[in-house]
């Protein structure tokens, strides 16, 4: 039974996309490091802007951390609470092509805009179900005239916003069948202007026109190859193939352009260059990891991957974000373990 979980602990593939290239980060309740990183969005210099998302018992990891690929620390901003530029639950984040910063409070109903050295410029947003009012807003995406779509998680819809927050239009509704969404969470534009939405509720990914008309589906409930079980987070490179954070399942799955399973991965963290610079300095903590098995068999609920990733330390646990940076890679936020994998495309 052991051999046979254990057949599927890093990569399944028919035709490899993603091969691992390395860990960023590592566990900080503030400072340099994340604590339950969420999301990430890239800026055109190259530095990564990893949003905590927190919480009530330790707020702060409500920040945002800013490195690079090479794990070069840039410092933090942002903070716990209801005030001018603070929030509560941090959701998602992206960049514009005016380097304009955006995130989404899924708590507070509203979106937050900053500049790259995180000065607030503007706070838009509030509760309701009418148009241009949000409950719960998760994912954001830019489209190529800069505009914003943004996931409306609690009425099960996506809206599109000009950047100070000007609403301009909205698509889908709540329920189960073609072009309907079920607590939506995840959301990105592709290459050709094609709309991917990660149906957390429905266990899906769905596709829409750039107009909001919808396209098709990928996926269905379940823990097989191209099944899924609550997805977070979509992206798709300048091929089309389609990457999905397969949150419940603890995995992310590659498509073809045509929905077609290609591969999926359950993580193959190393430690990052910053816990090898924390090791360095507490001698006694890497002995005590040298000492121990971080690849366990596991003689009870084998069948559950959230018990698996809480066991074996290379896999994702809670890969909640996905985001492409300017070089060929993959971000995979992996929240639980307070860190990102990093893999290469293509």
């Amino acid at each position: 039974m052991i051999e046979a979980l254990l057949m599927t602990t890093t990569t399944e593939t028919r035709t490899k996309r993603l091969t691992y290239n390395r860990t960023i980060g590592v566990a900080a309740m503030q400072g340099r490091g994340f604590y339950y990183p969420w999301a990430v969005s890239v800026a055109a210099d190259g530095r990564y802007f990893v949003l905590g998302r927190g919480s009530d018992s330790d707020p702060r990891g409500t920040r945002y951390t800013v490195m690079d690929f090479d794990e070069q620390y840039y410092g933090t901003f942002g903070a716990f609470g209801k005030g001018e530029g603070q929030s509560l639950w941090n959701a998602c984040t992206v960049i514009d092509s005016a380097q304009r910063l955006y995130q989404s409070d899924e708590s507070l109903h509203r979106i937050i805009v900053r500049n790259l050295d995180g000065d607030l410029l503007d706070t838009w947003g509030e509760y309701g179900s009418d148009e241009g009012q949000l409950n719960g807003p998760t994912g954001i995406a830019v489209t190529a005239e800069d505009e914003l779509l943004i996931v409306d998680h609690q009425n099960g819809r996506i809206q599109k916003f000009t950047g100070n927050g000007k609403y301009v239009s909205s698509f889908s509704a709540p329920g189960s069948g073609d072009g309907q969404l079920n607590l939506p969470w995840g959301i990105c534009v592709g290459p050709a202007g094609d709309i991917y939405v990660a149906d957390w509720g429905n266990d899906r990914v769905t596709k829409f026109s750039g107009d909001g008309e919808f396209i098709t589906n990928y996926g269905s409930s379940g823990s097989g190859e191209g099944e899924f079980n609550a997805p977070s987070s979509v992206a798709v490179d300048d091929d089309g193939y389609v990457y999905v954070a397969d949150w419940a399942n603890q995995r992310v799955q590659v498509l073809d352009p045509d929905g077609a399973f290609v591969q999926l991965t359950r993580g193959e963290s190393t430690n990052s260059k910053w816990a090898e610079e924390f090791l360095d300095t507490n001698v006694e903590e890497r002995a005590a990891r040298a000492g121990a098995n971080l690849e366990p068999d596991l003689e009870f609920n084998t069948n559950d991957p959230h018990e698996q990733s809480a066991h074996i330390e290379k896999y994702f646990w809670g890969p909640t974000h996905l985001a492409l940076d300017n070089d060929g890679h993959l971000l995979i936020v992996d929240s639980n373990r307070h860190r990102l994998q990093v893999f290469d495309v293509g």
